[in-house]
């Protein structure tokens, strides 16, 4: 024993800057993968960082010579420290033969997937870099890729990573000063035995140097940035903003409807919306369809002010408890109307989460196997024919299903039969529970939705407007600003469509389902998750042959679903038609099925008329693509040139085909409302009550170096706009360089 420890003394004393390098690398990438927070799950975290500290410990310990040996150890780490953190589950009996030991081996090595690569390519990474790091270039290089990465990721990603950064300095600084010590000792032995007799006084000031500028800078204050970086200048110089994550990044947002921020994910309690979230991008399952869809939840009839509670619909939803596979499963309302499509699907749980629904397309019409086709059917299962939930029970005691298969009837939406539709029932009392709303709601939500549908004739058209509304004058933000509260309203969606004005799938559903109802239209609030994404290889072939939707047109593949595709959306009840989803927020589309079209018959090139075949033709009739390409190129070329020459003519004509139907005066006003356009985008913007007039003078104060520009723009505009007088073409150019200058200034 004493003779190993005298070996591994030995080994480090000759070897100390090499084990040093590889701790130093060790620390880096421990820093460096917290770049990943809201993609790991914490068991990967637990074997990445497992794996990286059992491998700087084996370098410590074992002599450099021993190389085969720290091999086998480090791979033998990385398998025990993955098989002890993995979520596996073992299989207890015995295999008998050697094939039943083979698949022994395989049933339990799939579900290190994708733990062991994780922990396989940090092993690898760490290896190789800890080699390769032995001149300062390429510490400064490993260095400075490391700083990189953690400074891009939070600057432009809600994680805050100002801590890592700091250690990845703090652990350069130590590295300099062992390189410049390694090198001291190879140049100069004799200096370095000399220090080396007194490593108190050689270690004790630098230890305190770095702890000080260790702790002063991780404790500095967030401050904006005095001088912007390329990427932010350019996108402002487009006219576009870039979030910049600083200051109070890291905390929980404070909201009057929510209780902060949280990761996204399907909630269990809709009572109280609002607050933020950050993504949580980790699968939560995978669907195999035959048709892109949303995959829906539950459903929710009654908005209390905060959020949605289930009363009413559930109390009176007949439920269909003993539930047969392949069983057709009814419907409370009729589609008479409606035409439907199949929609097949096969849903893979990716976690342990317990849900109180199956999710699926929507309605589910058989459930054709829970587990396996083989499995017994679950008693769990029930069926509400009313909020067209799949519901799972917890009284039977019976484990939440890994995998299931069901079929759907999705209705097709055909638009021009929902106008002709009314929405609600012709029995009346059903309407109740789904046109609620409560006392918190005031009337200036119900005179908003009034007015934004004015120009409608149908049920349907109000509908269409309100999701055109929401979704073209409100902003998607998943930690939306919440200080815009001024705490007068007492209503989730008064505050978000009249003071906040940006925010999440919450938001903007609730806000559809309020809106809609304040005009009669039978409306409930529902949860579930957006399609997910098909694997970027889904489709073979070479790239831009086809678009995606040309060869797939349906959809169909299997979707990795993820906890960041959590939804909230709303459907409304047209009579024969049954619920008919909206999508309300801001950059999402729902997947409808449409009819139909029918396809017009391509020409007969043979037939009479169609022209005899020339030598551009082959034997078959097809054009030669040789042939086509340089006729089209010789056109394009020619067009070019004749564009080229003719250019102040053509500039000429594009003026008079963009202005010729306006008059001078016209031109001022378009002008004017392009530069109201750009001072919205500036935080100048122009309030519902005030005048133009009122508008300027009210950003002249804070603009004051604009003030006799924004005077100069107001009386041209005032006058073209309510005096009968035409400006003159000269009076026009001026008014238009004045507003340019401007937009300029204002940029």
């Amino acid at each position: 024993m004493s003779k190993l420890l005298r070996i591994i003394g030995a080994g480090f004393v000759d070897q100390w800057y090499m084990k040093l390098t590889m701790l130093f690398v060790t620390l880096l990438i421990w820093q460096t993968i917290a770049i990943f927070d809201e993609f790991w799950w914490e068991e990967t975290y637990t074997i990445a960082r497992g794996t990286l500290l059992a491998g700087a410990i084996i370098v410590l310990i074992i002599p450099y010579r021993f190389r085969f040996t720290k091999i086998v150890l480090h791979i033998a780490a990385a398998l025990v420290i993955t098989i002890q953190y993995a979520p596996m589950e073992w299989l207890i009996s015995r295999p008998e033969s050697f094939r039943d030991w083979f698949w022994w081996l395989q049933a339990h090595a799939v579900q290190l997937h994708p733990f062991i690569e994780i922990s396989g390519a940090l092993l690898l990474i760490q290896v190789l870099f800890g080699l390769w790091t032995t001149t300062r270039s390429r510490m400064f290089a490993f260095l400075g890729f490391a700083i990189t990465t953690l400074t891009i990721a939070d600057s432009f990603t809600p994680i805050w990573l100002w801590e890592e950064v700091g250690i990845v300095v703090f652990v350069g600084l130590l590295w300099l000063v062992a390189g410049h010590l390694h090198r001291l000792q190879k140049e100069h032995p004799r200096s370095w035995s000399e220090l080396i007799e007194y490593p108190l006084q050689l270690i004790w000031p630098i230890a305190l140097v770095l702890a000080v500028l260790m702790t002063v800078g991780l404790n500095m204050p967030s401050l904006s940035p005095i001088l912007q970086d390329p990427y932010t200048i350019w996108k402002e110089s487009k006219g576009e903003t870039v979030q910049v994550f600083l200051g109070e990044k890291g905390l929980e947002a404070v909201s009057p409807f929510g209780k902060g921020s949280s990761s996204s994910g399907y909630s269990r309690n809709d009572e109280q919306l609002g607050g933020g979230f950050d993504f949580d991008y980790s699968p939560m399952m995978t669907v195999s369809t035959s048709h892109r869809s949303y995959w829906r939840g539950e459903t929710r009839s009654l908005y209390t002010g905060e959020g949605w509670i289930t009363t009413g619909e559930a109390d009176d939803d007949a439920g269909v408890t003993d539930i047969l596979r392949k069983e057709e499963l009814p419907l409370r309302d009729e589609r008479s109307l409606a035409k439907t499509v199949e929609v097949s699907q096969i849903v893979t749980m990716l976690r342990n989460d317990v849900y109180p629904v199956l999710f699926a397309a929507t309605p589910v019409n058989k459930v054709n196997w829970v587990g396996s086709e083989q499995t017994t059917f679950p008693r769990s299962l029930e069926w509400l024919t009313s909020s067209w939930e799949l519901h799972w029970s917890e009284l039977y005691g019976e484990p939440y299903p890994e995998t299931y298969s069901v079929t759907s009837q999705v209705t097709v939406l055909d638009e021009a039969a929902l106008r002709q539709a009314s929405a609600g029932w012709s029995d009346t009392n059903r309407d109740a529970v789904y046109l609620q709303l409560p006392d918190t709601v005031p009337d200036r939500v119900r005179e908003l939705a009034r007015q934004v549908t004015a120009t409608a004739t149908n049920d349907y058209d109000r509908a269409k407007l309100l999701v055109e509304y929401l979704r073209l004058n409100f902003n998607y933000n998943n930690k939306p600003d919440l200080s815009k509260a001024t705490g007068k309203s007492h209503d989730f969606v008064d505050t978000f469509l009249f003071e906040i004005k940006e925010g999440y799938c919450d938001y903007f559903s609730s806000a559809m389902a309020v809106l809609s109802r304040s005009l009669d239209l039978p409306t409930r609030w529902v949860k579930g998750f957006s399609p997910g994404a098909l694997p970027v290889s889904s489709f073979g072939g070479p790239p831009g042959d086809m678009m995606e939707e040309d060869l797939n047109p349906d959809g169909s593949g299997t979707y990795t679903v993820r906890n960041s595709d959590a939804h909230s959306w709303v459907e409304i009840y047209f009579e024969g038609f049954g619920w008919i989803p909206f999508e309300a927020t801001a950059g999402f589309s729902f997947p409808y099925t449409l009819p139909e079209e029918e396809v017009a018959p391509l020409p007969d090139l043979n037939a009479e008329g169609g022209g005899g075949g020339t030598i551009a033709e082959s034997e078959s009739g097809s054009i030669h693509p040789a042939w086509l390409w340089s006729s089209t190129s010789f056109i394009v070329l020619f067009a070019a040139v004749w564009m080229f020459v003719r250019r102040d003519r053509l500039v000429g004509v594009w003026r008079k085909v963009r202005h010729g139907a306006f008059t001078s005066n016209d031109r001022i006003v378009l002008e004017t409302h392009k530069l109201l356009r750009i001072c919205k985008k500036r935080g100048m913007e122009r309030e519902e009550h005030e005048t133009m007039r009122e508008a300027v003078l009210r950003w002249s104060q804070s603009q004051k170096r604009l003030r006799d520009d924004f005077r100069i723009v107001l009386d041209g505009f005032e006058q073209a706009k309510y005096s009968t007088k035409l400006a003159s073409n000269d009076e026009v150019e001026r008014f238009v360089n004045k507003v340019r200058s401007l937009i300029d200034q204002l940029k």
